[in-house]
C-alpha cells in the first residue's frame, strides 16, 4: 500500500493561521492602534457633544423660566411659584412626544438603556437622527423642569458619535462597540470630570466583555476628553469637598449599615418605577400625549418644592456642605422621588444619575443626623450607595463619588456602601432599572462575567480516546457491509492508514451515496477519500478551538490526531461539548464539605 500522507497535507488549517503553541493571555492584536486613533477624534467629538448639551440645557432653562438668552446654570430656587410652573413641563412634555413620534421613539428614556440595545441587538450602530434628536429633547425635557440629569442623555449621544463615526469604516461590530462606547465614555467624562468612573461604568455597563481590544481605546477616549474639559466646561471635581472623618472599624460597618439603607431605597424606587410605567401603558391614548401628563405631575411638584425640578446640582453641593435644612431635604427627597418616577415613567427624555444622586443623597444626609460627624459625608455615601445599587455598579459608584469630591480618604467607606447596597438590590430584583426595560422588549440580558470553560478545558480531556476505524486499505464494498449491516455500526468512522495516520472521515451518508455508484466498490477507502479536505484538531486544543473547528467544516465530529505523525489519537462529538457544559453547571450548583473534623 503507498505511503499515507499525515492529515495536515491535505486539510485545512481551521486555525485561523495561528499555531497552538502560540495563544496568549489575550486576542488583542495591533488593530487596536487603529481604535486608539479613532478613539482620539471620538474623545474629541464627545467632550464637545457633552460642551453643547450642558449648554442648551442652560440656554432653555434660561429662555424657559427667565425668560432670557443665557448660557449661565439655573437654579430653581430663583423660580417663584405660578401657573406657569405647570404649564412649562406639560408643552416641554408635549413637544418631545411629537419628537418621539414623527422623528425617532429612541429618544424616549434615559439612554442607557438604549445605548445597551445598539450594543446587544443593533449591530453597535445608530442612526444620525437620535445624535441629533437626543440631546435636542432632553435639554427640552430638562430645561422645561424635568428632573433629570444630562448624564444619560450624554452616554447616548457620544455612542451615537462613536457608532457613526466607526460606520464610516470597514470595521467589525465589536470594534463598532468599542467606539460608540469611547463615545459614551468621552461625554459622561466631559460633563463630570469623572474619567475613571466613566471607563468603569462602560465596562460594568456597557462593553459586556474585559478585553484590551476594547479597554484601551475606552480609556484613552476619557483621557481625551479630560484635556478638552478645562477649555470646554471647567477644570477640578464638580463638588469638591473634603471630610476629615477618622472612624474607627465600626466606620466601616455604619457604612455598610447606609449602604443597606439605600438598597433598600433603590429597590422600592426600581419596583415603583415600573409599576408606575404599566399604569401608562393601561392608558387609552398614544404614548406620544404620555410625557405631557408626566409634565402635569412634575408641574405640581414644582409648586410644592421648585427645586425638585431640572438638573439639581446645586441641591447636591448643599447637601455635601450641609448647607440646607432638614425640611428642605425631606420635601426635596419626597417631591424629587414622585416626580421623576412619573415622569420618567412617562417616556420623556433625561438621564437618571443626578436624580439618583439627589435621592440618595438626601436620605444619606437625613440618616447622618443620627450618625457621627458631618451630614455631608453620609451623603456623598448615600449618592456612592443609591448609584452602585440601582445601576448594579459598585465600582462605578465609587470611584464616580471619589471623582466627583476629590475625597479620595471616603474609599473605604465607599466601597463597603456601594457593595452593600448592590448586595441588597441584586438579592431583592432580578434586573436593574437598565435592564428591566431591556427584558421588557423580549432581550433578557446577563451581567455575570466569567471564564469560558471551553477555553480553560482541553481536547484531551473530552475526547473519545477508544475509536472504532475503518483501514485505509479497506474495500469500499467491505465498509458499506460494516456501516449499513452490522448492528453495532456507528454513524461516522475515522479511516486510518499505517501506524494509524489518519486518512479521513466517513459518515453513513457517504455509504448509502457510494450504493448507487457500483464501479466504486473495488476501490479502497483511501482511493476514494484521500483527497478530501479533512479538520482536525490536536489534543493540546482547547475545546474553545474545537467547536470553532467543527462551526467553520460544518462538522459535527473532529478527530484528534498527534501533530507531528498524523497518529489518531481522539474523537471529539458535540454532544462531549455539551457533557462538559453540564459539568461547569454541575460545578456550580453541586456543595459538598471536604474537610470534616474526626469524630
Amino acid at each position: 500500500m503507498q505511503d499515507i500522507p499525515t492529515s495536515q497535507s491535505h486539510g485545512h488549517d481551521f486555525s485561523g493561521g495561528a499555531s497552538r503553541k502560540d495563544n496568549g493571555d489575550f486576542t488583542t492584536d495591533k488593530r487596536v492602534l487603529v481604535l486608539i486613533a479613532m478613539a482620539l477624534v471620538v474623545g474629541t467629538g464627545g467632550a464637545f457633544a457633552a460642551w453643547v448639551l450642558i449648554n442648551l440645557i442652560a440656554l432653555v432653562s434660561n429662555a424657559v423660566w427667565l425668560f432670557k438668552i443665557s448660557t449661565e446654570p439655573l437654579s430653581f430656587a430663583m423660580v417663584a411659584r405660578s401657573p406657569w410652573m405647570v404649564a412649562a413641563p406639560i408643552l416641554g412634555g408635549l413637544v418631545i412626544g411629537l419628537m418621539a413620534r414623527y422623528g425617532s421613539e429612541k429618544i424616549r428614556g434615559h439612554g442607557i438603556p438604549e445605548a445597551i440595545e445598539a450594543i446587544l441587538i443593533g449591530g453597535s450602530r445608530m442612526s444620525p437622527k437620535v445624535a441629533v434628536l437626543k440631546p435636542l429633547s432632553s435639554a427640552i425635557s430638562i430645561g422645561s423642569g424635568g428632573p433629570f440629569g444630562a448624564e444619560g442623555p450624554i452616554i447616548m449621544t457620544g455612542g451615537a458619535i462613536g457608532s457613526l463615526f466607526a460606520q464610516f469604516f470597514h470595521m467589525s461590530a465589536a470594534e463598532r462597540k468599542t467606539l460608540l462606547v469611547a463615545g459614551a465614555a468621552a461625554g459622561m467624562t466631559a460633563v463630570f470630570g469623572t474619567p475613571i468612573a466613566a471607563v468603569m461604568l462602560a465596562v460594568e455597563l456597557l462593553l459586556f466583555e474585559w478585553k484590551p481590544r476594547s479597554f484601551i481605546p475606552v480609556a484613552v477616549a476619557a483621557c481625551i476628553s479630560v484635556v478638552w474639559r478645562p477649555f470646554l466646561i471647567g477644570s477640578g471635581a464638580l463638588f469638591p469637598a473634603h471630610f476629615d472623618m477618622s472612624l474607627s472599624w465600626w466606620g466601616i460597618v455604619l457604612a455598610a449599615g447606609l449602604g443597606i439603607v439605600s438598597g433598600l431605597q433603590s429597590g422600592l424606587l426600581t419596583t415603583l418605577l415600573y409599576k408606575i410605567e404599566d399604569a401608562f401603558e393601561k392608558l387609552p391614548i398614544h404614548w406620544m400625549w404620555w410625557p405631557a401628563l408626566g409634565g402635569l405631575v412634575v408641574g405640581l411638584g414644582g409648586l410644592i418644592e421648585p427645586r425638585a425640578l431640572g438638573v439639581g446640582y446645586d441641591i447636591i453641593a448643599d447637601l455635601l456642605h450641609s448647607r440646607i435644612a432638614v425640611g428642605a431635604v425631606l420635601a426635596i427627597l419626597l417631591v424629587k422621588a414622585g416626580i421623576w418616577l412619573v415622569a420618567l415613567s412617562s417616556g420623556t427624555s433625561g438621564g437618571v444619575l443626578a436624580p439618583l444622586l439627589i435621592l440618595g443623597g438626601a436620605l444619606g444626609w437625613l440618616v447622618g443626623l443620627v450618625l457621627p460627624g458631618d451630614p455631608g459625608f453620609w451623603a456623598m455615601l448615600g449618592m456612592a450607595a443609591m448609584m452602585g445599587g440601582t445601576m448594579r455598579a459598585p465600582l462605578t459608584g465609587t470611584f464616580f463619588a471619589v471623582e466627583l469630591t476629590g475625597d479620595t480618604s471616603a474609599l473605604v467607606p465607599l466601597l463597603a456602601a456601594t457593595v452593600a447596597a448592590y448586595a441588597v438590590t441584586v438579592l431583592l430584583l432580578k434586573r436593574s432599572i437598565l435592564t428591566e426595560k431591556i427584558a421588557r422588549r423580549g432581550q433578557h440580558i446577563t451581567r455575570e462575567y466569567g471564564i469560558d470553560p471551553f477555553e480553560l478545558t482541553r481536547a484531551r480531556d473530552i475526547m473519545i480516546a477508544k475509536v472504532d476505524t475503518l483501514p485505509a486499505s479497506m474495500r469500499l464494498s467491505e465498509a458499506l457491509t460494516q456501516m449499513t449491516e452490522q448492528p453495532d455500526a456507528h454513524r461516522f468512522y475515522p479511516v486510518v492508514g499505517e501506524n494509524d495516520r489518519l486518512v479521513g472521515m466517513i459518515s453513513r451518508a457517504d455509504a448509502l451515496r457510494w450504493q448507487s455508484e457500483p464501479e466504486l466498490m473495488d476501490q479502497s477507502l483511501y482511493d476514494v477519500i484521500s483527497d478530501t479536505s479533512l479538520p482536525v484538531a490536536h489534543a493540546e486544543d482547547t475545546v474553545g478551538r474545537v467547536a470553532d473547528i467543527m462551526i467553520h467544516a460544518d462538522t459535527g465530529r473532529v478527530p484528534v490526531v498527534e501533530p507531528q505523525t498524523g497518529r489518531l489519537v481522539g474523537l471529539i462529538a458535540r454532544k462531549d461539548l455539551l457533557r462538559l457544559r453540564s459539568a461547569t453547571n454541575r460545578a456550580e450548583l453541586e456543595r459538598g464539605a471536604y474537610l470534616r473534623s474526626k469524630s
